[in-house]
């Protein structure tokens, strides 16, 4: 690929923000945010569900599909291999959005 400026300039902000991303608070932060999306996502999800009352079973055929391939891709190595950013981002996002499906079946429930 040729060098020009927008590759240049894309490749360098691409690895400041690797740079920047290797921090371990601001790891932790981005896992934390991706968990409360996923919560958040969770509820919005159930929310769209309920409301139209027709689709149900196929989302949730949808959701387990990603959740298990989420897990298959996180989870397939030996624990000693550090994962990626956006793997762990990803899983948090998935535990999330069990977690925010979880929440609203207790309310539904109750």
């Amino acid at each position: 690929m040729q060098n020009t400026r927008l590759n240049s300039v894309f490749t360098s902000a691409t690895d400041r923000l690797v740079t920047w991303l290797r921090n371990p608070w601001r790891r932790l932060s981005v896992l934390i945010i991706s968990l409360l999306f996923g919560n958040f996502l969770g509820i919005a999800i159930s929310a769209v569900s309920g409301q139209q009352g027709t689709q149900d079973v196929v989302y949730a055929v949808f959701l387990a599909a990603i959740a298990e391939f989420i897990s298959w891709v996180t989870y397939r190595h030996k624990p000693e291999v550090a994962r990626s950013l956006l793997i762990e981002s990803t899983n948090a996002l998935k535990i999330g959005l069990t977690y925010g499906l979880f929440l609203e079946a207790f309310k539904l429930g109750s």
